[in-house]
């Protein structure tokens, strides 16, 4: 027995799909949409937040002046920037997940049954 059949990702009772399936698959109008939703949200998200990250730097670096503006006793805006990097990457993820939950995995579970047949 290989790690590759203790691996969770390949069940015994599935088959296992040769090579040409993949290619085959990969060619699919069904995976080509769940590439392109993948993308629809990845990308746009991943300008987001390194635009949103450029911005706190150089805002550091070149407005520290800006970034020492006092908002509420010792709390400067750089504090709150620096703490809004923490909160954007949490509501990324969260909103990845979500996204993920409802349109990513049901039609990759569907690509994967296709696959490999239902799952006994």
């Amino acid at each position: 027995m290989t790690a590759a059949d203790l691996s969770p990702e390949r069940s015994p009772d599935r088959a296992a799909p040769d090579e040409q399936a993949f290619i085959d698959m990969q060619a699919s109008p069904e995976f080509q949409d769940l590439r392109r939703r993948l993308r629809n949200f990845v990308f746009p998200m991943t300008a987001f937040f390194l635009l949103w990250y450029a911005t706190y730097v150089l805002l550091a670096t070149y407005a520290s002046d800006f970034m020492a503006t006092k908002v509420i006793g010792n709390v400067n805006l750089g504090l709150i920037l620096g703490l809004g990097q923490f909160v954007t990457t949490f509501v990324i993820t969260g909103l990845y997940v979500r996204f993920a939950n409802r349109e990513l995995d049901p039609r990759s579970s569907a690509i994967r049954e296709e696959l490999e047949g239902p799952q006994l």
